[in-house]
């Protein structure tokens, strides 16, 4: 006769089992999406590439570019922002392959949602098309650098800390002592030069001169209607618009067929879905939020 003890175990045992084959099934459906996601028919088609949240990483959105561009089927890419920003160098990779894919003859539209500014604002003017919404929120043409300082909070729990260093900015930026006057004029000219680097990109991709693109890049931020009025994007329209828009640039027509990529999730998306994300210190982002 089974003892009770054994009947737990046993029952846990099951339990655990049905969880790991639950699992296998997700992850096996995932590799089904994937491949349904991809499976279009054959002819020209749009391909579309989403740029969402904070920008920390051009790797996966760079991946997807590349694989369009070798694709003779897609002569139109729709690329869907809606990104407050993100780190400085990312976002001008992603600006170079986008711009690298536009002159090699891929037709790019940009397609703005609820806010494409900052750094996506920069990834934007790569496309041979900017299309916004008449409220998507854009612009904040510019560069942030925050410091958290905890010097005062750290001295009234007594926690101090001793800082052995090669050079004198070497912990420039540390967040438990003010930055001296010194290394405030260096992030200055840092901040500075990233900053002429971002206008000069908008003066080169949007013909404007300089003075009209100083006049508005102080990192306020537009509508959708208010940057068309100042020739910050082309055309007003949601993301529907664009697609049919990008598959008469390319000679499909209107509502053209398109091809999404689609992640397959990983165990670790399964088990603990979320983000986890990194505040960087130099950005081409929106402070108002994400």
């Amino acid at each position: 006769m089974p003892k009770k003890q054994d009947w737990i175990i046993g029952g846990l045992i099951l339990l655990c089992v049905l969880f790991v084959f639950f699992l296998l099934s997700a992850v096996f459906l995932g590799v089904v999406r994937e491949g349904k996601g991809l499976s279009i028919s054959a002819g020209e088609k749009v391909g579309i590439v989403e740029v969402k949240g904070t920008i920390t990483s051009s790797d996966p959105i760079i991946k997807q570019l590349d694989k369009y561009g070798d694709d003779k089927s897609i002569p139109a890419i729709v690329l869907r922002i809606n990104s407050p920003g993100g780190a400085v160098a990312v976002c001008q990779e992603i600006y170079e392959e986008v711009r690298k894919l536009r002159l090699s003859g891929k037709k790019i539209v940009a397609s703005m949602g609820n806010v494409a500014a900052s750094g996506g604002y920069y990834i934007a003017v790569a496309a041979d098309t900017i299309m916004a919404n008449p409220g998507t929120i854009t612009g904040s043409i510019g560069v942030i650098a925050q410091i958290p300082n905890a010097e005062e909070l750290l001295k009234k729990v007594g926690l101090y800390l001793e800082v052995i260093k090669s050079g004198k900015y070497k912990d420039i930026g540390s967040p438990v002592r003010k930055i001296t006057s010194d290394e405030y004029r260096l992030l200055q000219g840092v901040i500075d030069d990233t900053y002429d680097q971002f206008v000069e990109t908008v003066i080169l991709e949007r013909n404007l001169s300089r003075k009209e693109v100083l006049k508005l890049a102080d990192g306020r931020i537009f509508t959708g209607r208010q940057a068309l009025k100042c020739n910050l994007v082309d055309v007003l329209g949601n993301y529907k618009d664009a697609i049919d828009l990008a598959g008469k640039m390319a000679g499909i027509g209107e509502k053209p067929p398109v091809v999404r990529p689609r992640r397959k999730p990983t165990l670790f998306d399964l088990l603990f879905k979320g983000s986890i994300s990194t505040q960087l210190t130099l950005s081409y982002l929106l402070p108002i939020g994400k």
